[in-house]
């Protein structure tokens, strides 16, 4: 019971928790936190952190009070840092700026670099003009600010390799021997670098005459690992154009050009893709399984891959069976969706059909004589509804709106959905006004099909009750009596007129709703609104709909009402429209104009809270699904491969590489600490 009332008030009010925590993100803290005795609560300390993010590493950001201690909230907070879009480089900045203040100083920057750099790294001169630039001259030192500090990381790993080049390059000749240029690679870019890339380095030499390394073939190595993901890009490009599925370099400098506008290769960094690839295959036409050994950094051999005739064709079966078990699940999704929406539409129609039922009776009345005229208003109506027939007769004729209400809202719905998503830019979503209007009248237009019939049956039981008060004699009929006696071609009768009148609504109705949730209310990606910004905007979204459209629903009612003895027959939707004017004056076509516009707002206001509880009480079976752990992964392939990884580990795995380019030996144990960081204040700082 107490889960029912915490997942209504939560539909209703929202949750206020900061950060919000996900499924996984609960489900991995409490699997690595403990319990203090002393007080009850759980928390991390730095080895459960460790063993919670990154087994095999050590990490400093999320301890932000530096006590040893990471409890839920620091917990909740770490992953929010790692669902930002620029995590990277925010977690190498958090590393170095321990007071939180938001810069760096550059005295406790250096101290910091000092102390955690290995003892037997190729030097690096922070006062040299580059680090200037961004830090300023000696005399004139500044804070680090973020945007400083990142954009200083993005150059930092090329400026690594010219001053290391300098270092071993004694003769100043611009060259360097293969082994010199090995140890430069491995100290500023292992981390980056495929296996087969790593042991074939001093084969660099062998792509010029001479048996050493200039600057440039230096320099265009390090931009072809830079320009890693674009060259995958366009190899995967060339190779699915080429015949026999592998190219030259000509055809790789080709689609380069075709798909590139600024970052355009060299023949020098072409030649050295090229040779790199190539090793095991001097023929110079290479497949995309050759490149997998340069391009994926965690590459060991194809079959890893699984790129070759068998690994494709199990990558065949396996999407093959992907698709049939994603369609499926689409199919129960449909269906599990449909029938929340079957009940919390009928509970939307049941909740405010008296209403409705009181908006009838007003339209289908006829005389302007006062002595004649049954209710004097809305209220009266209802009053001398309960008098006549008491509180059931406000029901009469509800079965059939509960039985038409579920398809009604699903082709709606759907209809809708289709056609914006048609019309919707892929990219962000957005829709241009009339696209937006032509979606809500299609779906309205297309939903009279089968409401019209479950209309007119409502209609004619409720009314049928005043009838009975007024009229001696006349015998109460069943729904099934009036489908029966009306026929199929009677069914849809004032068709015409239910379209009139849906198909404006629907136009009206979805680009307002639609508009009030994104412009008033500020609904996007990062912002869900609760139940009660959803109702509010559903009740507004009504209004205009359901008043502007009441003469199409006053014209529909009386042609699809039967006739009473005395009162005037219509025989068509213009016939009904004038008649109405010359009789009754235009203020009749408004008549029930209020009890619509209660009835609507309402009606689709309950109907989305209901939706909205539902799915929290009923949520579709294996939605709720734990889900990978982050802690222990192999590192995905990247490249030939999407990553299948959480994105969080990703971005973790990403922003450790960033601060590898300050140094390889970051993260590594410190003698005498066995720390893998040492701070600049407490030991055991985290």
């Amino acid at each position: 019971m107490a889960t029912a009332k915490q997942a209504v008030t939560e539909s209703l009010l929202g949750t206020t928790r900061e950060p919000e925590l996900s499924h996984q993100t609960r489900v991995t803290f409490d699997r690595n936190a403990r319990q203090d005795e002393a007080t009850g609560d759980y928390f991390m300390t730095e080895e459960d952190f460790v063993n919670a993010i990154a087994p095999s590493s050590e990490n400093y950001i999320a301890d932000r009070k530096r006590i040893g201690r990471i409890n839920l909230q620091d917990w909740g907070s770490f992953e929010n840092l790692l669902a930002k879009p620029d995590a990277e480089y925010e977690i190498a900045f958090r590393l170095f700026d321990e007071n939180g203040t938001g810069t760096i100083k550059y005295d406790d920057f250096q101290r910091l670099y000092n102390m955690n750099k290995g003892s037997d790294t190729i030097s690096f001169d922070w006062g040299s003009e580059w680090a200037s630039l961004y830090v300023g001259s000696k005399k004139h030192r500044h804070d680090i600010t973020y945007p400083q500090f990142s954009q200083m990381l993005r150059g930092l790993q090329g400026e690594r390799i010219r001053q290391a080049f300098h270092i071993f390059d004694k003769d100043k000749d611009g060259y360097i021997d293969p082994e010199d240029f090995q140890r430069i690679i491995l100290e500023t870019t292992r981390h980056k670098l495929s296996d087969h890339l790593l042991e074939n380095l001093p084969t660099l030499c062998n792509i010029s005459t001479g048996s050493k390394i200039s600057y440039a073939n230096v320099r265009a190595f390090q931009n072809v690992i830079r320009e890693m993901d674009l060259v995958d890009l366009i190899i995967r490009n060339a190779t699915q154009k080429s015949a026999d599925g592998t190219i030259t370099r000509t055809d790789f400098l080709n689609e380069a050009a075709r798909i590139t506008r600024f970052s355009l290769f060299t023949p020098m960094e072409a030649d050295i893709l090229f040779h790199f690839a190539g090793l095991d295959a001097p023929s110079g036409r290479l497949s995309i399984n050759d490149f997998a050994k340069v391009l994926d950094s965690s590459w060991q051999s194809a079959y890893t891959l699984g790129i070759g005739a068998a690994g494709a064709a199990s990558q065949t079966a396996e999407k093959a069976i992907s698709t049939t078990q994603r369609y499926l699940h689409n199919v129960l999704e449909s269906a599990h969706h449909f029938a929340l929406g079957s009940i919390a539409g009928a509970f939307g129609a049941f909740m405010v059909y008296p209403i409705d039922l009181v908006k009838t009776r007003m339209q289908n009345q006829r005389s302007q004589r006062v002595g004649e005229m049954l209710y004097k208003n809305s209220i009266d109506c209802a009053r001398k509804v309960i008098k006549n027939e008491g509180a059931k007769g406000l029901y009469s004729g509800v079965l059939p709106q509960l039985v038409g209400v579920a398809p009604e809202k699903a082709i709606k719905l759907t209809v809708n959905d289709l056609i914006r998503g048609h019309y919707s830019n892929p990219e962000n979503g957005a829709i241009w006004l009339p696209h937006e209007i032509v979606a809500g009248a299609s779906a309205g237009a297309c939903q009279v099909v089968f409401t019209n019939p479950l209309e007119i049956v409502k209609i004619r039981l409720q009314v049928q009750g005043e009838v009975a008060k007024t009229v001696e004699g006349v015998p109460r009929r069943s729904a099934m009596w009036i489908v029966k006696n009306l026929g199929l071609v009677g069914l849809y009768k004032g068709a015409s007129a239910c379209l009139l009148r849906d198909v404006p609504f629907s136009g009206i109705y979805f680009p307002t709703y639609n508009h009030l949730k994104r412009d008033f209310f500020g609904e996007g990606p990062n912002k869900k609104l609760g139940i009660i910004q959803l109702l509010t905007a559903g009740a507004i979204a009504g209004m205009p709909a359901a008043y502007l459209t009441t003469p199409c629903d006053v014209i529909k009612t009386r042609l699809q009402v039967e006739a009473r003895k005395g009162d005037t027959k219509y025989t068509s939707l213009r016939h009904c429209a004038s008649t109405v004017y010359r009789e009754e004056g235009f203020r009749a076509f408004f008549k029930g104009g209020p009890a619509r516009v209660l009835r609507s707002s309402p009606q689709f206001g309950f109907t989305l809270a209901g939706y909205e509880v539902l799915q929290k009480l009923l949520p579709m079976p294996g939605s709720q699904s734990e889900g990978p752990s982050i802690g222990g992964h192999a590192e995905p392939a990247v490249g030939l491969q999407e990553a299948k990884a959480p994105l969080p580990y990703l971005r973790s795995r990403n922003a450790l590489k960033i601060i590898l380019d300050l140094d390889s030996s970051f993260g590594r144990p410190k003698i005498p600490t066995g720390k893998g960081w040492v701070p600049l204040s407490g030991v055991g700082a985290n």
